[in-house]
């Protein structure tokens, strides 16, 4: 926390603003476009897979239409087109940042057009745990086909390619201040907008599509999306520590590749090049397939009975340790050896080609993301981490690697 967000709260509460609207919503709304920059306009939201869902929306995404979704991602990247009878069309990962292979995209572009006889509606690329995407060969080919892109820069608040932000080099850009992320509003998220119009379209649907009459009249499906007056004053209290929460989080980064430097059979994800300006939201490392961890044999012999991630949500059992698709037994193994030193580590996101829900739905592979996704592993980098914590954390694998 920054330590001004009970100041920011009692202000609003003095005001007699505690409602979905008010000043500090659309402050925090004027200081978000001011850190994005390129003159768009944001429109503040419950969630960050709102704002993706609204993006569709606008984009005109409908039933039976197909949308093209970055494969290794978080669900929420893909479930907004789900809710709108679409179909996401998954495109796998090239291995220099981990995110939509542009190449490939333009292949499955050429594909459903073939098959389909229509142009996907929208490119949803994904600024996975941070790290920028090939934006301007994902751009060019979206150009081509005359496809918008929505990016999902929930992971990549902060985030930039060759200066710019990420959310700005689309014609919609998706944030999540969900309490994990570089900054909260508890839970939250915005639209960066291309322009007031486009904003203020995003922010009625945002308010259940009402009509203007005396009335209430709708005529088409609205959203109860917009962000309360009392989570915006916790983000604009945030935004006070944005800066330092991204430079920490660089810094961890740093300091993890320094201290496993020497360790063979790991390695820490890196940004390609200087063009590539993550902030490193999550640090995340492979496991070479060979690295031996010590009880690895134990991996996967019981059953979870919660979930991996801290206060993740309601889950259901499940009556099987394993699945078709997981994390290799040494990745599991040194997860469960930091997890009894106290040390919080999860896999990578699952690839939503290999997800139970998706099976369907088609998919364009090289197999990039389900390799990384079985070897690797999101190491903790949050503002409350320190440096003695990084050394402890690396001291604990090291001791977890079976010589």
């Amino acid at each position: 926390m920054s330590g001004h967000e009970i100041d920011f709260i009692k202000a609003a509460l003095d005001g007699d603003w505690a409602v979905p609207l008010g000043p500090d919503c659309d402050a925090f709304e004027h200081e978000l476009e001011v850190f994005v920059g390129q003159g768009k306009r944001v429109a503040a939201l419950v969630s960050g897979t709102a704002a993706l869902h609204l993006a569709l929306i606008a984009c005109g995404v409908k039933p039976g239409d197909e949308v093209m979704v970055q494969s290794f991602t978080f669900c929420a990247s893909a479930n907004p087109v789900a809710y709108l009878g679409a179909t996401p069309v998954f495109i796998d990962s090239e291995r220099d940042t981990w995110n939509m292979d542009p190449d490939l995209l333009e292949h499955a572009i050429v594909d459903r057009l073939r098959l389909t006889g229509k142009t996907p509606k929208a490119i949803i690329p994904v600024a996975l745990y941070g790290m920028p995407y090939k934006i301007e060969d994902i751009l060019y080919v979206a150009s081509k086909y005359d496809i918008p892109v929505i990016e999902d820069a929930a992971e990549g608040f902060g985030s930039r390619y060759k200066g710019q932000a990420l959310g700005t080099f689309g014609h919609y850009g998706a944030l999540s201040f969900n309490g994990n992320k570089m900054i909260t509003t508890s839970g939250g998220g915005a639209l960066i907008c291309p322009d007031d119009e486009s904003r203020k379209s995003i922010m009625w649907y945002a308010t259940q599509a009402r009509e203007g009459y005396p009335y209430y009249q709708h005529e088409v499906v609205g959203y109860n999306y917009r962000l309360s007056n009392i989570s915006a004053c916790i983000g604009r209290a945030q935004m006070t520590v944005l800066n330092e929460h991204i430079a920490h989080h660089r810094h961890m980064q740093a300091l993890y590749d320094e201290l496993l430097a020497d360790v063979p059979g790991i390695t820490l994800h890196k940004a390609p090049s200087v063009k590539y300006d993550s902030n490193y939201w999550l640090c995340t490392a492979t496991l070479d397939e060979k690295l031996r961890i010590k009880n690895e044999a134990l991996a996967y012999k019981r059953i979870m009975t919660s979930v991996v991630g801290g206060a993740a949500g309601i889950t259901h059992t499940v009556d099987s340790a394993t699945t078709d698709c997981q994390p290799n037994t040494n990745v599991e193994a040194l997860r469960m050896a930091l997890d009894a030193a106290h040390i919080e580590s999860r896999p990578l996101w699952k690839p939503m080609h290999k997800q139970p829900v998706y099976c369907n739905a088609p998919a364009y592979l090289t197999g990039v993301s389900e390799s990384l996704f079985k070897r690797g592993i999101c190491l903790p980098a949050g503002p409350w981490v320190t440096d003695n914590n990084v050394r402890y954390i690396v001291d604990k694998i090291k001791h977890a690697i079976d010589i």
